[in-house]
């Protein structure tokens, strides 16, 4: 699984030789701090519009910023080597910003893939996806229990309440 966790600057090179073959690189990103089957099913489908799939993992310290001090639960190591292990993930990336947008411009993919509680319009680097040509896309949301780490939270707190 760790030929699969790269660094972004050799990330960036492989990426180039694939797009040069003429292959389509999509682009997701997310903390991804206890992977579900709605995570899943999710890479899944972004997979299916393009060729080789690039999951950019929130950093510990962003995820942090973003969902609290209790947060994350799994450490970016393992939460990269997890995503790595699933056979739709080519590549996985760990990134320290809050959003995004400084690794798209870095890595430079041909589509960008959010899901459904995004609207592509409020998607972070469509500006450079699309300025380059590529295509951005927003996937239906994925509706259930499992489709939310902080709904799967809030479930184990309530069962195990004591």
């Amino acid at each position: 699984m760790k030929e699969k966790f790269k660094g972004r600057e050799e990330l960036k090179k492989i990426l180039a030789d694939h797009q040069k073959t003429g292959k389509k690189i999509v682009f997701t990103n997310g903390c991804y701090d206890l992977i579900h089957v709605g995570h899943v099913r999710y890479l899944k489908e972004a997979k299916s519009h393009g060729d080789i799939l690039v999951v950019a993992v929130n950093s510990d310290s962003s995820v942090q910023k973003l969902k609290g001090e209790k947060r994350p639960l799994i450490p970016e190591q393992e939460r990269a080597e997890v995503l790595s292990a699933l056979s739709c993930v080519d590549y996985v990336v760990i990134f320290d910003e809050v959003d995004p947008h400084n690794i798209i411009s870095y890595l430079k993919p041909d589509v960008l893939v959010k899901g459904g509680d995004w609207t592509v319009d409020t998607i972070i680097g469509r500006d450079v996806v699309e300025a380059s040509g590529g295509k951005v896309i927003s996937l239906p949301y994925i509706e259930g229990d499992f489709s939310s780490t902080s709904k799967i939270i809030e479930r184990i707190v309530e069962r195990y309440r004591k």
